[in-house]
């Protein structure tokens, strides 16, 4: 079923009720409306259609001249309005991404990191802005050891000033719109200004972990207890929340720019609370924040039949594990065997084992280390690799990693380091054809659980490995001074063989973004499906290890032929958040995970 739903039910008796708004907050001249309530209520009128044409049969949203898919109706609401004034797919991501900061603060924001491929509808440049967040500079590979030398509890460690790195998610929005904005920045700041002093409905997902584990550890920290327990409990399920603290940080930055952020007051304060959390303080200090740049990457692409696949290269292990997948895949005739064939599960997951190998030891931040790049993704190491996998065997898991092409003498340890699996992803086509896939991320679940002026700052620390060296060996992913953390996000774009997009899709996930994506893309151009039914496929993940089975869904009916093969298969509940848009012939056809809040709305 999907969240369209329950959302227009949500909303519509809320609003009928007058339940949902609390006191209207004050709005300058400068942010006049749409404020928070004009915005809930265009939502909820989108939505509501949405819902009926969701109960009529109709497989996916389609449209034809924009589109925006986002993991919150108020945030793709946001985005959708932007692209009605003929903002640029640049100027909706910012609209997006800041409601999102607010509406799912448990996965995303300013005090965490982004990474982002744009494609230029006009130059069909495609570019690609690693706004990752970086390790301080008093950092070293003992961040994370005890006393004793051993690897802290990962739960000692994720709260906290210890796992906060210097946020890159502004200083990328910001870049983005130099390069690719047009409408001013006051009009993409104001849904989340307004939504942030008017009040905005709580989603189920956020009432349902505000209430669970995260109370506690958020209730540690006054700032954070205060926005999200309001009175002392958490809120409801379609109850109001309301953030002026976020309100006003945005204002500031309209009137100050980003050197209110990185130089300035706000920059201080993320520094004053990393520095004095209290039992878990960390190093962040004013040089990190001063010195933080947004950096170009190279796209790392991969032919796939007749596609070109584009993703996010180092410190991404996404970008290169999706193309290794699709490459060790394309000897075999998965079109012919379709989604509901044992044999095409049992090749995804072989190749994702593979994959997992050569990203465990040799991805990680490529200005620190030598990623071998190229020959992780070259067509004749893939094709040797892959008959390695036999069609009806599995092979015993862990395998071991291949020997790419320019491959450095210097021999690696490889890093299975936990990533929990809360993020946002954000796919956009405006009316020029531009393309924004942006996956953004404060890294577990509320992050390191520290608030400053009404964002929560990230644990992306948490992504390094906490040992420096293994076997005797160091680990690619080690902590090192101004190092960005080893990423699973794969934003992607795919390109046909003219060098035109046809697919832009993301996923939150943590690790298991890799074959959420892949298999996605693989539902896609191999199965036929449109974007919203590839988006529903059960998930089948292997990440070197057991082969994890989506419980509920059809995949888990796959557990006795593939045991059979020789998996060993764990059926466990997985919670995607795949937001991905179509574009061909007949326009635009969009996709929202009916696991998450999501909702894809275009015109």
């Amino acid at each position: 079923m999907r969240r369209t739903g329950w959302w227009a039910l949500l909303l519509c008796g809320a609003v009928g009720a007058g339940l949902l708004f609390g006191p209207a907050g004050t709005v300058r001249s400068d942010s006049s409306p749409p404020a928070g309530t004009a915005l809930v209520a265009a939502s909820r009128t989108v939505v509501a259609s949405r819902a009926a044409a969701a109960r009529a049969g109709e497989p996916a949203v389609r449209a034809r001249q924009f589109m925006v898919a986002a993991a919150n109706p108020l945030a793709a609401q946001a985005g959708y309005d932007v692209l009605a004034e003929n903002g640029t797919a640049v100027d909706a991501m910012i609209a997006v991404q800041l409601v999102l900061n607010l509406v799912e603060p448990q996965s995303s924001g300013i005090g965490g990191g982004a990474l982002l491929l744009h494609f230029d509808g006009r130059s069909s440049r495609l570019t690609t802005l690693d706004g990752r967040e970086t390790a301080p500079r008093a950092a070293d590979g003992g961040l994370f050891l005890g006393p004793d030398g051993l690897p802290m509890p990962f739960t000692a460690a994720v709260a906290g000033g210890r796992p906060v790195g210097t946020p890159g998610t502004l200083k990328l929005l910001l870049e983005a719109h130099k390069r690719w904005g047009r409408l001013p920045l006051d009009r993409l700041f104001r849904p989340a200004i307004g939504l942030a002093e008017s009040g905005f409905p709580v989603s189920p997902r956020l009432a349902a972990l505000l209430a669970g584990g995260a109370a506690e550890r958020l209730k540690r920290d006054p700032r954070a207890r205060d926005t999200f327990f309001p009175g002392g409990r958490a809120p409801q399920a379609g109850e109001t929340l309301r953030n002026p603290a976020f309100a006003e940080t945005l204002r500031f930055i309209l009137s100050a720019g980003e050197r209110a952020f990185y130089l300035g007051p706000i920059g201080a304060d993320i520094v004053a609370v990393v520095q004095g959390a209290p039992g878990n303080p960390g190093r962040l200090a004013p040089i990190d924040l001063e010195t933080y740049r947004v950096v170009e990457r190279q796209p790392a692409c991969i032919p796939y039949r007749v596609w070109r696949v584009c993703g996010m290269g180092p410190p991404s292990s996404g970008g290169i594990a999706v193309g290794q997948i699709l490459g060790l895949l394309e000897p075999f005739d998965m079109r012919a065997m379709g989604p509901g064939s044992a044999d095409a599960w049992h090749l995804f997951a072989e190749a994702g084992k593979l994959a997992f190998a050569d990203r465990d030891r040799y991805l990680a931040d490529a200005d620190f280390v030598p990623v071998p790049v190229q020959g992780l993704l070259d067509n004749t190491y893939l094709t040797a690799r892959a008959q390695a996998i036999s069609p009806g065997r599995a092979a015993p898991a862990p395998v071991a990693p291949g020997s790419p092409p320019r491959r450095v003498e210097l021999e690696w340890s490889s890093d299975t380091s936990t990533e929990p699996p809360d993020t946002s992803h954000v796919s956009i086509i405006d009316a020029q054809g531009s393309v924004v896939s942006l996956s953004s991320t404060i890294e577990g679940g509320f992050g390191s659980h520290l608030m400053v002026r009404g964002f929560l700052l990230n644990n992306e620390l948490t992504d390094f490995s906490f040992l420096p060296y293994a076997a005797g060996r160091p680990v690619a992913n080690r902590i090192e001074p101004g190092k960005r953390p080893r990423s699973s996000m794969a934003p992607t774009i795919v390109l046909d063989r003219d060098g035109r997009p046809v697919l832009v899709i993301g996923s939150p996930g943590g690790a298991r973004i890799i074959p959420y994506v892949a298999q996605a893309i693989i539902g896609v151009l191999d199965w036929g499906l449109d974007v919203q039914q590839a988006i529903e496929l059960g998930h089948v993940v292997n990440r070197n290890g057991p082969t994890e089975l989506e419980a509920g869904t059809a995949a888990e009916a796959l557990k006795d032929a593939l045991a059979a093969r020789g998996h060993e298969v764990v059926v466990m509940e997985q919670v995607s958040g795949l937001h991905g848009i179509q574009i061909g012939p007949e326009g635009l056809v969009g996709g929202a995970d009916p696991r998450r809040d999501g909702v894809a709305l275009g015109r």
